[in-house]
């Protein structure tokens, strides 16, 4: 009589389907992170680009402004608007560089958290499994 009292659980007939269900679940939880991990890396990989191309303008930029510079200090014996002009350039080249650099910096200083909304959902994740 006492084998007729057991539950059904214990013969390992009904671990099967609810053990295949976690591991689903596990797997698509899974696939989940992956996915935001994925679309996270081609962000991060987007944003090193810009931020490398205004770092490198700025250079250019500030190559040009130390070669006008140079001209200008050669030419200062010169007539007088050869120096105006080349003054002038100089100044459109620190304000390209200024922009750059500023930018660079802006992007540098609001970056969020590398992964931060793959950390968010794991997060989450755990607090719905976990008691």
């Amino acid at each position: 009589m006492d084998e007729n009292l057991s539950p059904p659980s214990a013969s390992g007939q009904n671990d099967g389907p609810s053990v295949r269900r976690i591991g689903g679940a596990l797997l698509g939880l899974l696939e989940g992170h992956v996915e935001l991990l994925g679309l996270e890396i081609k962000e991060e990989k987007a944003r090193t680009l810009r931020l490398l191309t205004y770092a490198a303008l700025g250079l250019v930029f500030g190559l040009l402004l130390v070669i006008g510079l140079s001209s200008a200090i050669v030419i200062a014996a010169w007539d007088d608007y050869r120096m105006l002009a080349i003054l002038g350039l100089c100044v459109l080249y620190a304000i390209g560089v200024a922009i750059c650099f500023g930018k660079a910096k802006s992007q540098v200083r609001n970056q969020a958290r590398p992964f931060h909304d793959t950390l968010e959902e794991m997060a989450r994740n755990r607090e719905r499994l976990l008691p």
